[in-house]
């Protein structure tokens, strides 16, 4: 497996437009995460044992992110591989010299090996195919189309996932918008919905509910408990869009949604790409509900076959795509593999400065974020689930919604069948708060990142990190306390 990954992170230059950032990135994760002996023989970190200033790194990643394209915006769309890189190596020396390179490599491997190659594979796959598919035609953006294609997109993010539903909707939600002055908050909006919100429902939705599904939580869970806060919310979400919307079209003089004389009728090209998602889709399901031989050992990892095939089937689809779409279809969706490139190489530095961060908040009640934690028992000792749903969520805005959401799983008890029985509600809450508080920042979720990137590149002007907390705090943590009281409160211990 580390001979996989070299080989993974060797292509990022290949696949993607050259920079010597991505190589430096590649073959320092190469360098780290590939000695076979430490592997072997290493041991689990002590969460509890590292001491605060591990954190430091990734505190540092994701102020550069928020903060470098707003002070340096030049500096930081020539030279973001070379920060990511930085800061990325500052986490794995320090990680090295607090823990030891056998604990720190193993804990890398881990985490490269099972949860960012997997991660990053089925993004591709997804971003690749669903690039292929273009909606075509001339329409004008008005205030019941967008809500239309909101509405589409969230209906469709739990059966494709939230990155194919995004990748598919996104550039004629542009289009179509393109000649409105102000036309951020439809992307905004897109992030909420699309991107997070609407994944709620099945583990295709999003990687943290698919995590949950790989522990052995039933399929049908999600859709069967997780359907009233979803529809609630994602109804709420529309309705205060559709006002919005509304306002901003009223203001800029915006003429109903019309078809420009002459234009090009609405029609879809790349529908070669419809079979190859399904195929992604197929082996992301086949994964969780087949029996599969027992897991292989590689450089100290128990790796399952059921990635390797997995994984196997989602970069075959994409490969195929690349060669069976017309050259039309992606020059319809202004394609191109920056924002995917962009999502992989930051994400490789966040997986790696997150891997201490990770290990502390697992260490529960002997690690340093145990005053945090015991929030989550009531007077009486149970869960309280709406600090569960606070938790997770807010973590989750943070770190990667997917690895947060595996942490809160496991301190709530880790046992499907108790979770999915008598602590239905815990687990409600934990889903619920990892899928939807990932619209809090652009690095809650990959799809929000990636929107944000072809939105950028499309010449929209998106917020930057806080201006976007600003859109999502003000409108997303009423909803969520709204959820809280509704769905979430639970009687007095």
């Amino acid at each position: 497996m580390p001979v996989l990954l070299a080989s993974w992170l060797s292509l990022l230059p290949r696949a993607f437009p050259p920079h010597k950032g991505a190589r430096l990135l590649a073959a320092s994760a190469a360098v780290f995460l590939c000695p076979a002996a430490p592997a072997r023989a290493a041991q689990a970190l002590d969460g509890a044992a590292l001491p605060v200033a591990l954190a430091l790194p990734f505190a540092g990643l994701l102020l550069t992110i928020a903060l470098a394209p707003l002070l340096a915006p030049k500096w930081w769309h020539a030279r973001y591989p070379l920060a990511a890189a930085a800061w990325a190596l500052a986490s794995i020396a320090a990680l090295v010299a607090a823990a030891g390179p056998s604990a720190a490599a193993a804990a890398l491997l881990h985490v490269f090996a099972l949860d960012y190659v997997p991660f990053i594979l089925m993004l591709f796959a997804l971003f690749t195919c669903a690039g292929g598919l273009a909606l075509t035609g001339a329409l004008r953006g008005s205030p019941l189309l967008n809500c239309a294609i909101l509405a589409l997109g969230a209906a469709a993010a739990s059966v494709v996932g939230t990155t194919g539903a995004a990748m598919i909707l996104i550039r004629p939600l542009i289009r179509a918008n393109a000649g409105r002055p102000f036309n951020a908050h439809v992307v905004v909006f897109f992030i909420f919905l699309v991107a997070n919100v609407g994944g709620a429902l099945t583990p295709l939705g999003d990687p943290p509910l698919f995590l949950g599904f790989l522990h052995g939580v039933d399929f049908f869970w999600p859709a069967r408990h997780l359907w009233p806060a979803t529809l609630g919310l994602a109804g709420a979400l529309l309705a205060l869009f559709l006002l919005v919307d509304w306002f901003f079209a009223q203001r800029d003089g915006l003429p109903g949604a019309a078809r420009e004389a002459g234009a090009e009728p609405p029609g879809v090209v790349g529908l070669v790409n419809v079979p190859l998602i399904a195929c992604v889709v197929a082996a992301i399901a086949a994964s969780g509900l087949l029996r599969w031989p027992p897991a292989f050992e590689a450089m100290g990892v128990a790796v399952p076959w059921r990635n390797v095939l997995r994984e196997g089937v989602m970069l075959a689809a994409a490969l195929a795509s690349l060669r069976l779409t017309p050259a039309a279809a992606r020059a319809a969706n202004g394609f191109d593999f920056e924002p995917i490139r962009e999502v992989a190489i930051l994400f490789a530095a966040i997986f790696a400065c997150i891997v201490p961060v990770m290990a502390m908040l697992q260490a529960g009640g002997s690690g340093i974020f145990a005053p945090i934690l015991a929030l989550l028992e009531r007077a009486d000792g149970a869960p309280n689930a709406a600090t569960y749903f606070w938790a997770t969520g807010l973590l989750s805005s943070l770190l990667d919604n997917a690895p947060t959401y595996l942490v809160f799983f496991e301190l709530a008890g880790g046992d499907p069948a108790q979770l999915m029985g008598e602590g239905a509600l815990t687990l409600a809450a934990i889903s619920c708060g990892a899928v939807f508080m990932g619209a809090l920042t652009y690095v809650g979720n990959a799809p929000n990142f990636m929107v944000y990137a072809i939105a950028r590149g499309a010449g929209v002007k998106m917020p930057g990190f806080f201006g976007y907390m600003l859109w999502s705090g003000a409108i997303l943590l009423p909803l969520f306390a709204l959820v809280t009281l509704v769905f979430f409160r639970q009687a007095p211990a």
